[in-house]
């Protein structure tokens, strides 16, 4: 009959020293010394807003929002930071939160660990989720009071809208910043453009050329018209001697109307005057100072609509948080999750202990 012998002893006291104890030791502990800890979740989802234009506002588009993938990734790189912590642990004092049971030295955080333990640590009691196809972070804290975990929850919420909330802080201020600079250029422009023109007002004595031109060419109308009521008279007085007072008058009366006419067409191609311009050079140099007035004009109308536009972006929230879930608060305790780590010990001490037993007994069959 098959006895005990010294190798089966060996096996039975090798399970029991590295299967059996360990894992008594860990129920004992899980179940004995472990402090309760208390879960709070809190969700959110980063929302952008975009200030719509006049065709999306008619046809029904404006006021809709829209996910940004890139901010929500930033936010879920900054809430596993070490920043984060170091803020979070300067307002809560999260190394007193975390270390109240003094009867649980492997779950409880040690005081006098340094800021990269407490990131660890965070890590460990702070577990972040991100679903990048839904743009939803959410977020769950684990603290030995359930108190504690809710305000963790409450403060990361509130970090997190902060800090996307100043995200774009700084490009809105850019934006402000060109087109306040802008707005001064064209504000000189114009201020430029309206000075040319007073400064040719001054100068040739003339309000508006346009104005001249009108009234001067009323004038040669007005003289045409004598001229030709002049010429009629003198064809009703045609069978009168030739030395008939009234044809002499009639005569001379259409030399000084034809005369004065010359004169009058002579302004619009002749020099006024010494250092003045003729009236067709004032109409070309006017239109182009009254050109480039009204293009300064238009160009400062657009640049503050801009800068009206980018100053009431910059004030308006364009990106903030939506939290679909508010943190909660815990009424009995779910972690530490005793029976599955007790489980995970157990197979993994069961593993080695196996795998272990098979290489011995391996390298004893070899002999």
């Amino acid at each position: 009959m098959a006895r005990i012998h010294t190798r089966h002893r060996l096996l039975i006291a090798s399970f029991v020293l590295v299967v059996l104890l360990p894992i008594l030791v860990a129920a004992a502990y899980l179940w004995g010394k472990a402090a309760d800890q208390y879960a709070s979740t809190v969700g959110f989802s980063v929302r952008r807003e975009d200030a719509s234009s006049a065709m999306d506002m008619l046809g029904g588009l404006s006021g809709l929002t829209k996910s940004s993938s890139s901010d929500t990734d930033i936010l879920y790189e900054y809430l596993r930071s070490q920043k984060l912590v170091a803020e979070m642990d300067a307002k809560l004092n999260l190394r007193a939160i975390w270390s109240k049971p003094q009867s649980d030295p492997y779950f409880a955080f040690d005081p006098d660990g340094s800021v990269e333990d407490l990131l660890d640590y965070w890590q460990s009691m702070v577990r972040t989720s991100y679903d990048s196809s839904t743009g939803l972070i959410e977020v769950r804290v684990l603290a030995f009071d359930p108190n504690d975990a809710t305000l963790i929850a409450q403060a990361v919420l509130d970090e997190s809208a902060r800090m996307i909330n100043d995200l774009g802080a700084a490009a809105r201020e850019d934006a402000v910043k060109f087109s306040r600079e802008e707005l001064a250029e064209a504000e000189d422009r114009l201020r430029s453009a309206r000075e040319a023109i007073t400064a040719f007002r001054v100068k040739n004595q003339i309000v508006d050329p346009t104005t001249d031109f009108q009234a001067q060419a009323g004038l040669v109308a007005s003289l045409e018209n004598q001229l030709a009521s002049a010429q009629i008279e003198i064809d009703l007085l045609g069978d009168m001697p030739a030395g008939d007072p009234r044809l002499a008058q009639a005569k001379r009366r259409v030399e000084v109307i034809e005369t004065r006419i010359a004169a009058e067409r002579a302004k619009v191609g002749d020099d006024l005057g010494v250092g003045q311009k003729d009236y067709a050079a004032l109409a070309s140099d006017y239109e182009r100072l009254a050109v480039d007035r009204e293009f300064a004009e238009r160009a400062y109308v657009a640049t503050l609509a801009t800068y009206d536009t980018a100053k009431a972006e910059s004030q308006r929230t364009s990106r903030y948080l939506a939290a679909h879930v508010m943190p909660t608060k815990a009424e009995i305790s779910r972690f530490p999750e005793r029976l599955s780590m007790l489980g995970l010990l157990a197979l993994f001490v069961l593993l080695m202990w196996s795998i272990t037993t098979l290489i011995a007994y391996s390298l004893k069959d070899r002999r």
